[in-house]
């Protein structure tokens, strides 16, 4: 006899359904690729009465530093801090031993921003939002950081 499989849209699924699922690919990439952890990586900027002004969230794994999230407050951009942020990032991930480093970013936030420090277009989306494009970014830490 032969199995039937149903297939069933979860609009809020099972916590232990979804680990379950991401266990089993994480296995089988262990598989080909051997262990690997994703390790986090925040940087935050206050000012002198503590009160958060930007910050950069990111995470490591596989040699590569991925940028998931760049904000400077709007009074402050223009003056060097968000390119701080993006330095000591860059510099800690080589601490950890990443070779590169990649971002996805939208034609209305800052490709500009990090094509002036070295990051290169691999890819865009047109239309993602509609009227935008979304971008994917690489910068190569060896050549610039050592």
């Amino acid at each position: 006899m032969i199995p039937e499989y149903k297939i069933s849209i979860e609009s809020q699924p099972d916590s232990k359904e979804v680990d379950f699922v991401d266990k089993q690919l994480h296995e089988f990439n262990v598989s080909k690729i051997g262990d690997y952890q994703y390790r986090s990586l925040f940087l935050v900027l206050r000012d002198s009465q503590q009160k958060v002004m930007g910050g950069l969230e990111g995470f490591i794994g596989l040699g590569w530093f991925h940028i998931g999230t760049l904000w400077v407050a709007q009074e402050l951009r223009g003056d060097g801090y968000g390119k701080a942020l993006l330095l000591a990032a860059e510099q800690e991930a080589v601490n950890r031993g990443c070779l590169h480093a990649y971002v996805f970013t939208y034609s209305f936030q800052a490709p500009e921003f990090y094509h002036h420090l070295g990051y290169e277009v691999f890819g865009e989306l047109e239309d993602f939002p509609p009227g935008h494009c979304r971008y994917f970014l690489k910068k190569s830490l060896q050549k610039t950081l050592s």
